[in-house]
């Protein structure tokens, strides 16, 4: 009688030789990583030089803008300083590209009653002015893009109604989908006690795209990035603005995926790795928990990142914002304790690095090893 031979399992030896050449290059890669990642991440605790101590720079995380990658956006564009929120004018489209705005405990303990004040913007051109005509009986709102109730005074809040904070958005986005991510933005804030730095802007992703009025180009979709310091949280809300009826589903992206799709590097201080990192972001106010960390989602592994800038061109950028007459006391404050002191990094922030690069190179592992 024959007697079968049993099929061995692989031994130890046989199972570390196959994947010998995956793991030698994954150690190789990570240390490569490892130490990439942390010439970046001390590089971003390096003020840029500035030619001014610009209290405008203070809504930028790093006091370093948003930068136009994609050349034909520049085209008749507007770096405007406000009180509590900057932005970067389009004359083309007649809206913001950007608003960048930073939100604080402090800033946020400031309520004050919302008084609306729409009005055209005089800072800009006539010819690239969106108008209070140009709205008018169109079915779309002036969706501001830094909202009203982010204001800490009189002054931002009278700025925050400048039609160079506003475009076009259906009436379902901007009343019910956008409203709520506002307010789960600042739940963040106020539940977890945390600074959060934002981008908020329009999308125009169609071949053939919509106007009102006389050239107010309104756009496809509506998105709101943001970067939590403290933990390394980061992500993008991407709304449609193409339903006047419906309310749209919030879609939650990467930056890189938004950078991708708009020309803007929307954080230049951030790494590659931070701008793939995506995060679970609360829909609503109740979805934030005070104790609860924002849960890690995925990394994205297809998006094409914006490419990096120059130092000169980053100071290029933040030369253009500088403090108007108006400046805010909260935003001069602000400036005038950073003016008095060293760039720093406490011990919270530092321990928030060593979680960041920790979990980056765990998603870098795994990225490699599939």
């Amino acid at each position: 009688m024959a007697i079968k031979k049993r099929k061995s399992s692989p031994s130890l030896v046989q199972l570390l030789n196959q994947n010998s050449v995956k793991i030698i290059l994954g150690l190789v890669a990570t240390g490569s990583f490892a130490i990439a990642f942390g010439q970046e991440k001390i590089q971003q605790f390096v003020s840029l030089p500035s030619s001014n101590n610009s209290a405008c720079l203070d809504q930028f995380y790093r006091d370093i803008p948003p930068y136009l990658a994609k050349e034909s956006l520049k085209k008749n564009s507007y770096p405007l300083c406000f009180n509590g929120f900057n932005v970067m004018y389009s004359g083309v489209s007649k809206t913001p590209l950007w608003v960048a705005e930073a939100l604080t405990p402090q800033r946020l303990s400031q309520k004050i009653p919302r008084e609306d004040n729409f009005h055209e913007e005089t800072k800009v051109d006539a010819e690239h002015r969106a108008t209070l005509a140009d709205y008018k009986a169109t079915g779309y709102d002036r969706g501001h893009m830094a909202p009203n109730a982010d204001m800490p005074n009189k002054e931002a809040q009278f700025d925050s109604f400048s039609l160079a904070n506003m475009v076009p958005q259906a009436p379902k986005n901007n009343q019910q989908v956008w409203r709520e991510l506002e307010e789960a933005t600042r739940a963040m804030v106020n539940k977890q006690k945390q600074d959060v730095y934002i981008v908020t802007g329009p999308v125009f992703a169609a071949k053939k795209l919509k106007t009102i009025g006389k050239g107010v180009i309104v756009p496809t979709a509506t998105f709101k990035a943001i970067y939590l310091p403290k933990t390394g949280a980061a992500g993008v809300y991407y709304a449609d603005n193409t339903l006047k009826d419906t309310p749209p589903k919030v879609k939650i992206t990467s930056i890189c995926a938004l950078e991708d799709l708009t020309g803007i590097n929307i954080f230049p201080q951030l790494t590659e790795d931070q701008k793939r990192n995506t995060y679970n972001l609360p829909l609503t106010a109740s979805a934030v928990k005070a104790n609860q960390k924002i849960a890690y989602s995925h990394w994205d592994a297809e998006s094409q990142c914006a490419e990096e800038v120059s130092e000169d061109q980053l100071t290029a950028v933040q030369k253009q914002f500088k403090s108007s007459p108006g400046s805010s006391a909260y935003s001069s404050s602000q400036s005038s304790e950073k003016n008095g002191q060293a760039t720093t990094i406490d011990s919270g922030t530092q321990d928030a690095i060593v979680k960041q690069l920790i979990e980056s190179l765990l998603q870098y592992i795994l990225q490699l090893l599939k």
